[in-house]
């Protein structure tokens, strides 16, 4: 597993940076809040969705949501 943090390429110093500004995101709650206040900020927008309208992105919007909470499941699996 070490082998995936040690630098490898010119990307390196994008990836560094990349890795800095997740873990300050992540400094900034617990685990638990990563995967519940997505839910609840997507519960809000889907329930917004009859006053704001059609939305053709609607199915990218959440593969994109989808992904995140992905994201955050394997993120709390390594702390």
């Amino acid at each position: 597993m070490n082998a995936l943090l040690t630098p490898t390429g010119p990307e390196d110093p994008v990836c560094m940076a990349y890795g800095r500004e997740v873990k300050a995101l992540l400094n900034v709650s617990d685990p638990v809040s990563w995967t519940e206040d997505p839910w609840t900020i997507y519960t809000g927008f889907t329930l917004a969705q009859k006053e704001l309208g059609y939305d053709p992105r609607i199915a990218d919007t959440f593969c994109s949501f989808k992904e995140l909470l992905f994201f955050f499941e394997r993120v709390k699996e390594i702390s």
